[in-house]
């Protein structure tokens, strides 16, 4: 419901009283589930303060991922939003949602379904679309997610960012999420840094990615061995890596497959052993990079180079793409098994390594 207005101004909307989220979770008999890596946030201070990072969110669309028992869901509805779309997984948390969306009428559409396979395209209503160049669209995405799920959801989420398809189908949609402080470290780390990787690269070439706080363990029920960093995200007008998501993540998977070697070692799995050598000389010449740098101290014009070099090999040898490493190490790995007899002969190196 709404409280009465002066005349001239809006009308804030406040939730009415509702029971405690310590005790929605006494009256559905819920707990956590270690299987599924879930923890509750029930201080309502901390979940104002990560729906804050996410911006202004009067008049706006949010998806909230993985609401649980509520905790953000009530502060992302006491900053005014439009509409609140809950996708939950799990059928537990549903009944106490469903109170949520009673005391907020017209407000919340709750999906009992996965996120992982939830269609976003058709998530909000076409009016919200903006041309990608424009500001971001009037929608938002926040979860508290689950660790099991946090790593491969980002990666999708910055597919979906370099396609622009999914939530960005409506343009440069933003989101703020939970990850364990160590996976936030990483999607936020320079060039140099230990925590530099992968998911660094995919991150921060794709959008503006910005650590706003740690939240400590022991805030969480039941607590978490690790505190939880919350990351926000705003896709980049342009990547800084023009070219397709495929292409850059297997040159940066490659690249950090063996981080503590120089990186020459982790881009030489990205050619097939016959004429490997030459093939990795050409690629960090024409990329004009030092072969004996270790893969955290690349930069992300580096990377961009290395991207762009070996697109350019790729198109001049349709078949280089399809190489996969990994494939080739099994299939030298049965060759030697069928020609000796005498039991399974040692692991080399790389194949200890991977």
């Amino acid at each position: 419901f709404c409280l009465m207005a002066a005349p001239g101004k809006v009308a804030a909307f406040r939730l009415p009283p509702l029971p405690t989220i310590g005790e929605i979770i006494k009256l559905f008999r819920l707990k956590a589930l270690k299987q599924l890596s879930q923890n509750f946030l029930l201080d309502l201070r901390l979940t104002d303060k990560i729906v804050k990072q996410a911006g202004e969110l009067k008049n706006a669309h949010v998806c909230e991922v993985g609401p649980g028992p509520g905790g953000i869901t009530r502060s992302i509805l006491s900053a005014g939003v439009e509409q609140l779309l809950l996708i939950e997984k799990d059928a537990r948390f549903i009944p106490g949602l469903q109170i949520l969306s009673e005391a907020a009428p017209g407000k919340v559409h709750i999906v009992h379904g996965d996120i992982m396979t939830y269609k976003m395209e058709k998530a909000f209503p076409k009016h919200l679309k903006k041309n990608w160049e424009d500001e971001p669209p009037n929608i938002h995405i926040i979860g508290n997610l689950p660790f099991s799920v946090s790593t491969p959801l980002i990666i999708k989420w910055l597919e979906n960012v370099s396609k622009r398809d999914g939530p960005f189908i409506y343009g440069r949609t933003q989101m703020t999420l939970t990850f364990q402080k160590e996976v936030g470290e990483r999607l936020t780390a320079n060039p140099g840094s230990n925590q530099r990787s992968r998911l660094s690269i995919m991150a921060q070439h794709l959008c503006t990615v910005e650590k706003c706080f740690v939240i400590p363990g022991q805030a969480f029920v039941p607590k978490p061995e690790v505190d939880v960093a919350v990351v926000h995200f705003t896709p980049l007008v342009q990547p800084k890596i023009q070219q397709p998501f495929e292409l850059v993540e297997k040159v940066v998977q490659s690249v950090f497959q063996f981080r503590r070697k120089y990186c020459f070692r982790g881009i030489e799995t990205l050619f097939p052993e016959n004429g490997r050598l030459k093939r990795t000389e050409q690629l960090m010449m024409t990329a004009n990079v030092d072969p004996t740098l270790r893969p955290f101290q690349l930069s992300m014009s580096q990377f961009r180079n290395l991207c762009n070099a070996y697109r350019k090999m790729c198109d001049e040898d349709p078949n280089l793409f399809l190489f996969n490493y990994r494939e080739e190490l099994r299939q030298k790995k049965m060759t030697r098994s069928l020609l000796e007899s005498n039991g399974q002969p040692e692991q080399t190196e790389e194949e200890n390594q991977l």
